[in-house]
């Protein structure tokens, strides 16, 4: 596989070139640490089949592209129910803080609704690079596979965007479904913006992501829309999908500013 996202050093995670964001060339984007919260998550101590239904991260300030440690803990314990608290800490401090629910996958089948009509897949998007100018590796040009049904980088509203993690999160692994569908929902208030790059700041302060069930194969995909309120805060909301259909929501608080 080619190289990771993060590489494990002991207690830590080293982040590659390929975790760096947009905006800050030592600073990351918010879908690789947020996928590591995941991973700490699942790896909690946990009795029996527990699956993450929600994952709720606080971004407490930007993340530097420098190793970072992640802890996780279940707060709450049952056999139905757990609610867990994770950090993930750089340079001493926690930059960002999550809360989880895992909750018990059953062995016996419920009904469920009638699958949705399948919107068009990955193969019938057409591949769109991230437009602003920076560093040749990021998290959204070479960690991500990202490609438009519907909408594009290059214009404002609401859009329709496949997903693929194209390398390891973590050397040495695969990326679980969770991984997979958090670190392709952070991208939903930059795949829907309404405001020019250039002109505004709409940062995400939080991501919380909700899964009725995990994702199946590689391409996860957000139905995203992004609503202002002239006061200056804003809200980016998607559906989670895969080729199946319908997995899951996604929101995001964001602070919205003149530059």
């Amino acid at each position: 596989m080619s190289e990771a996202v993060f590489t494990p050093d002991g207690d830590a995670f080293v982040p590659s070139g390929h975790a760096r964001g947009p905006w800050d060339p030592d600073a990351m984007h918010g879908g690789g640490p947020a996928a590591l919260l995941a991973r700490a998550v699942e790896r909690a101590d946990a009795p029996g089949p527990m699956r993450v239904a929600r994952l709720t991260v606080e971004f407490l300030k930007a993340v530097p592209l420098a190793p970072v440690t992640v802890h996780a803990e279940v707060v709450r314990g049952g056999r139905r129910l757990q609610l867990l608290e994770a950090t993930l800490r750089a340079d001493g401090e926690d930059v960002l803080r999550a809360r989880a629910v895992r909750l018990r996958a059953g062995d016996e089948a419920v009904p469920a609704a009638a699958p949705e009509r399948p919107v068009p897949g990955p193969e019938e998007a057409e591949h769109a690079p991230f437009p602003v100018a920076g560093e040749a590796q990021g998290f959204h040009r070479t960690a991500m596979d990202i490609r438009f049904v519907r909408g594009s980088f290059g214009e404002s509203g609401p859009a329709l965007t496949w997903f693929r993690l194209q390398r390891p999160l973590v050397a040495g692994e695969a990326p679980t479904p969770l991984q997979r569908a958090v670190a392709a929902a952070d991208f939903g208030n930059g795949v829907s913006r309404v405001l020019d790059w250039d002109e505004h700041l709409f940062v995400n302060t939080d991501l919380s992501v909700h899964l009725h069930r995990e994702p199946e194969g590689e391409w996860v995909a957000l139905d995203a829309r992004t609503d202002l309120d002239p006061a200056g805060i804003g809200q980016a909301t998607s559906v989670l999908r895969d080729p199946r259909g319908r997995l899951g929501v996604a929101a995001q608080s964001l602070y919205v500013a003149a530059r």
